[in-house]
């Protein structure tokens, strides 16, 4: 009879117990596990912020335990290159950049991927909430079965090559289940709590970290109308949608209603507030650099979120007379942030995802 080797495939370990829960469900699939812990930011700063040596830790314990190797990769300067230089651009532009799309993109399906094939990897796996279909041939992403957990959002700037050999055992999986699984087989971090927020900025106030590298200018806040109603202190400390932290009370002639930010005008160094919720509204978007991950025909009618956890919104998307897209909304779409990915779907599959530029009801051909 002829032997048949196992499958080589290269966990991305994060020191959680998803990455973790992960590496031993292909464990008892038969496959030949190794992991690999990437190291994307330079925690040397001189501050207590940065968990990297910690998630380490975590993940040399897991591999330990699971009696599988665990390499290493550094891919702080890849990371900084295609990654934190376009977000602090974005930034200054007067947008609200996405850095997990960009770091999944550029970094995990990419760098990672790159990396595990000269380890002799024949897949790579991570703990994202995802399934996909036919992942050796044309890859079809689709949402995990956990409606809490589904990462499909993330993944839409992923191009659809990268996802070839790609595995996500956890995309059946509920969140609830993993924990179990994991206290069921001893793995020490069963209860460990979920990371949030961005990577890189860990647990500081984003004002504080962005400051570092974006000079504050502080400028006028004006109503809806041109009035001036405050001062903001750096455009780079808002974004559209936000009402916390604006400090705008106690004007002579106005209700006692919140405020809201509600467009950003780095020209003019102004930013734009309003009472009205409305204001915030908008049925079109025009969107810019689309990833499709199947092939559909114009004018494509689906579901579509403008950031992660928004429900499902149905929409039709054409081609934009300027080679983007435009997206018109059933329903008027609160907080449109320009920077920010919009992610397409039909029903459970993802059809790609592009780049929010702007709000507003542009030319459009079929």
């Amino acid at each position: 009879m002829l032997f048949v080797s196992k499958k080589t495939v290269i966990v991305g370990m994060s020191g959680g117990v998803d990455s973790s829960v992960t590496a031993h469900l292909l464990i008892e699939q038969g496959y030949a596990v190794e992991g690999l812990f990437m190291k994307n930011w330079d925690e040397d700063d001189g501050t207590e912020y940065c968990t990297a040596i910690t998630d380490l830790e975590d993940a040399q314990r897991v591999c330990d335990k699971l009696r599988i190797p665990l390499h290493t990769a550094n891919f702080a300067a890849e990371y900084w290159d295609n990654v934190f230089e376009e977000f602090l651009q974005e930034y200054r532009l007067g947008r609200t950049p996405n850095p997990d799309v960009l770091c999944n993109r550029e970094i995990k399906f990419k760098q990672f991927a790159d990396y595990a094939k000269h380890l002799g990897g024949d897949h790579i796996a991570t703990g994202h909430y995802v399934r996909i279909k036919d992942s050796d041939t044309k890859p079809t992403l689709l949402k995990g079965l956990d409606e809490n957990k589904d990462q499909s959002y993330f993944l839409q700037a992923v191009p659809r090559a990268a996802l070839q050999g790609c595995l996500f055992p956890l995309g059946d999986w509920l969140k609830s289940d993993v924990r179990d699984y994991a206290e069921r087989h001893g793995l020490h971090n069963a209860k460990r709590k979920d990371s949030t927020g961005i990577c890189f900025i860990g647990e500081r106030r984003f004002a504080d970290f962005i400051d570092q590298y974006i000079s504050s200018q502080p400028g006028p806040m004006c109503d809806p109308q041109g009035r001036k109603v405050g001062e903001h202190s750096g455009l780079h400390h808002f974004t559209v949608g936000q009402r916390q932290g604006l400090a705008i009370g106690g004007l002579k002639g106005r209700p006692e209603k919140p405020w809201y930010v509600v467009r950003k005008e780095p020209s003019r160094n102004m930013l734009t507030v309003s009472q009205q919720e409305e204001d915030l509204a908008g049925s079109w978007l025009q969107a810019t650099d689309a990833n499709w991950l199947v092939n559909t025909p114009f004018p494509i009618r689906c579901t579509a979120k403008i950031r992660y956890r928004q429900s499902d919104q149905d929409c039709e998307v054409r081609r934009a007379a300027n080679g983007g897209l435009s997206v018109r909304f059933r329903e008027p779409q609160r907080g449109i942030a320009p920077g920010q990915f919009i992610a397409f779907y039909d029903r459970d599959i993802m059809l790609g995802g592009a780049r929010i530029e702007r709000r507003a009801e542009i030319k459009t051909k079929n």
